[in-house]
């Protein structure tokens, strides 16, 4: 797959950027001026762009409408996911869990790069392999062995928080941007050593130009000299369409779409069959008359009953199992069910059906942020770590905007005074918080962020407040939602719909992720590659 990528991407190059691009003799519709022109301008546009090829590890998945949430009964009676319809844009996904070897990539490189200057970077990141601990069991093998031993390399990272997990596609980001310019032939390889610290390629910070690395071969720059800089070369854009979109956590919406995994019963605008889980089947085992029988994932059958009787193991794993160990759904992704739960980007709240009132691309959570500048306005330099300064939007300066107006949104229509329309002229008044008097008769405000300290215990890191958390509840804008059961759940979590919550700097020893990536264009794809109709359940797992 990534010989197949790299091929692409250099041949796409080769083509485009270094030839036809600089060439083409193609004409604005609206003007009549060529592009691609030095001698009128030089405006470039990318005429042989077809589509956003499909990053390393990656799944394309089709979206489309679908009814989200539990559509069976809730024996739970949680009443936090009721089905509501939405429509999911089309994005791509890991094909299985982010594994212990992906993981421990990760830590060497952050630890080439950061540790003889800021070692906290390389410790911030670990995983807590004391999650495998319990007080009336023996797992220490585990604790020792599970994140490094080459027999678990290819299982899913454990103990990895909400927090350690965005920062993991952020620096997945990166290092697939940076080989993509190398085999592209613009950057050279860093066969010397020299990244370190401020110096290490971010892609954001490349593309504002404060990250040069040692250039093997820019692209020409077509900008007439009387009109630009008179650089002869440049750095490739965004215009380019070269570069990848941010790896990330899917939202929840995503996720449970992906899992559903309705592209393999759809006909023409219809579902065949509502599905209790990621296949079409009601039952947790192959239907197939060759397989028929086998477990369909890795999870806990019943008290007691982790993986089987010996000699005939049913799901072939006491805890967790080799990413590719079952039958992946229709689009080709494996384990969305089962083996471990996984991370969302979404923040949790319980009431969703009254709270997401947005039916397309829904998510909880957003927090918008701008570059920093300087008071001239130029963005300020990138930080020791090598990335681009990031704050929260101006509130002043979206006062006229009707879309948005402050930074963080997490707790919109949840009680807060953008909830509600007041009575009287001044219902779009902004000066009051989430601290007014009239606030808090909505909601119990959170008190996390604010009162961060009570929670702290200076001997020994337990508090005896811990259950104050969240004032009322373990709820707060910190709560990140996981999806999927896991090797220690029973069948009812492997449901798609199900949802559940956990502070984001906190991890288990049954909680994973993968990672997503936006789609660019056309929400349908040309590639073969990209074309998912169904899965041989009668074909054997290796």
């Amino acid at each position: 797959m990534k010989n197949i990528f790299n091929l692409t991407i250099l041949i796409f190059l080769s083509s485009c950027l270094f030839f036809s691009c600089s060439s083409t003799k193609k004409e604005s519709s609206t003007t009549g001026w060529e592009y691609n022109n030095s001698k009128n301008g030089g405006f470039e546009l990318n005429t042989k762009f077809e589509e956003q090829e499909t990053g390393p590890g990656l799944m394309f998945i089709e979206g489309g409408t679908f009814t989200m949430g539990r559509v069976e009964q809730d024996v739970m009676y949680s009443w936090d996911n009721v089905p509501r319809r939405v429509t999911v844009s089309s994005f791509y996904l890991d094909e299985t869990e982010v594994t212990n070897a992906d993981y421990l990539e990760y830590l060497y490189w952050t630890k080439r790069m950061y540790n003889n200057s800021y070692p906290e970077v390389y410790k911030k990141i670990l995983p807590d392999t004391l999650v495998w601990r319990d007080k009336l069991g023996y797992n220490e093998p585990f604790v020792n062995a599970y994140l490094r031993h080459p027999a678990y390399r290819n299982y899913p990272v454990v103990g990895v928080s909400w927090q350690q997990a965005t920062d993991y596609c952020a620096w997945r980001t990166d290092r697939v941007n940076e080989r993509i310019l190398i085999d592209a032939g613009i950057l050279k390889e860093d066969k010397d050593g020299d990244q370190g610290d401020d110096n290490t390629f971010n892609t954001e910070a490349y593309l504002k130009g404060q990250y040069e690395g040692v250039v093997k071969r820019n692209p020409k720059n077509l900008t007439n000299e009387n009109y630009g800089s008179g650089e002869k070369t440049r750095i490739i854009r965004i215009e380019d369409g070269l570069l990848l979109p941010d790896y990330r956590l899917p939202t929840e919406a995503e996720w449970e779409f992906a899992a559903l995994g309705y592209v393999g019963n759809t006909i023409e605008e219809n579902i065949g069959d509502r599905r209790l889980y990621p296949w079409n089947s009601g039952s947790m085992r192959n239907p197939h008359p060759k397989n028929q029988g086998e477990i369909m994932a890795n999870f806990k059958r019943g008290r007691g009953d982790n993986m089987g009787v010996a000699g005939n193991l049913n799901d072939n794993a006491d805890i967790t199992a080799p990413v590719r160990s079952y039958w992946p759904n229709d689009y080709g992704l494996f384990n969305m069910a089962g083996n471990v739960s996984e991370w969302v980007l979404d923040v949790y709240r319980p009431e969703s059906e009254n709270t997401a009132r947005t039916d397309h691309r829904s998510f909880r959570g957003n927090v918008f942020k701008t570059q920093s500048r300087d008071d001239e306005g130029n963005i300020i330099e990138k930080d020791s770590l090598g990335k681009i300064v990031m704050e929260g939007v101006n509130e002043k300066g979206n006062a006229y905007r009707r879309n948005y107006k402050k930074s963080d949104n997490i707790n919109f229509l949840d009680g807060d005074m953008e909830s509600h329309i007041t009575d009287g002229p001044n219902w779009l008044d902004t000066t009051e918080n989430e601290n007014s008097s009239f606030d808090q008769k909505l909601v119990k405000i959170d008190k996390w962020n604010q009162e961060a300290n009570k929670y702290k215990d200076g001997n020994d890191g337990n508090s005896n407040e811990m259950y104050r958390y969240g004032e009322s509840s373990l709820i707060s804008d910190r709560t990140r939602i996981f999806k999927g059961g896991s090797w220690a759940d029973r069948a009812y979590w492997l449901n798609p719909g199900t949802r559940r919550f956990l502070d984001q700097d906190q991890s288990s020893s049954a909680i994973g992720f993968r990672c997503a990536m936006d789609r660019m264009g056309s929400p349908t794809s040309n590639s073969k590659r990209n074309t998912r109709k169904g899965v041989d359940y009668s074909k054997k797992i290796k």
